[in-house]
C-alpha cells in the first residue's frame, strides 16, 4: 500500500495574520496592494516628471531625505538643462541632495544627501547641473 506523506507548506512573502491582514500594511494599502515605496515612487514620477529607480526609492526612505514639491520641480528643471546639453549620466544638485540621473530614461539612479556626500567621488557622469 502506498504512503501517504503530508508535508508542511512553505510559505513565502509576507504572513498574513487572522483576519486577512498582513502585519505593518493597513487594510487600504492590502486592498490597493501597493507597498509604501511603490506609492512613492509613483508620486516621485508624477511630481517631477521624473521616473526614480527602486535604488533611489530606497535610498531616499532609508537616509530620510526629504523632497518637497519644489525640490521635485527644480529636479525636473535640472534633468531639462541635461537634456538641453545632451547629456547622459549627470549628477543634478538640488539644495543639499545629489541626483545621480540618466537623462536619457528621465531615470534617477541613485540620491546622496549632505551628510553622505562628504569624501564621496561621483564617477562616469558627463556633467554636473546646480538647480
Amino acid at each position: 500500500m502506498d504512503e501517504i506523506k503530508f508535508y508542511r507548506p512553505i510559505i513565502t512573502g509576507t504572513p498574513i495574520l487572522p483576519g486577512g491582514q498582513a502585519p505593518g500594511r493597513t487594510a487600504e494599502q492590502q486592498e490597493s496592494g501597493e507597498s509604501f515605496q511603490n506609492v512613492l515612487k509613483r508620486q516621485l514620477q508624477e511630481t517631477s516628471g521624473v521616473a526614480f529607480s527602486k535604488h533611489a526609492v530606497k535610498r531616499t526612505i532609508d537616509h530620510q531625505i526629504e523632497l518637497d514639491e519644489d525640490s521635485l520641480n527644480r529636479l525636473g528643471e535640472g534633468v531639462k538643462l541635461a537634456e538641453e546639453k545632451n547629456l547622459e549620466d549627470t549628477l543634478i544638485l538640488v539644495d543639499r541632495t545629489a541626483f545621480l540621473v540618466n537623462v536619457k530614461n528621465r531615470t534617477v539612479i541613485t540620491t546622496v544627501d549632505s551628510s553622505d556626500m562628504k569624501g564621496n567621488v561621483f564617477t562616469n557622469i558627463d556633467g554636473t547641473v546646480i538647480v
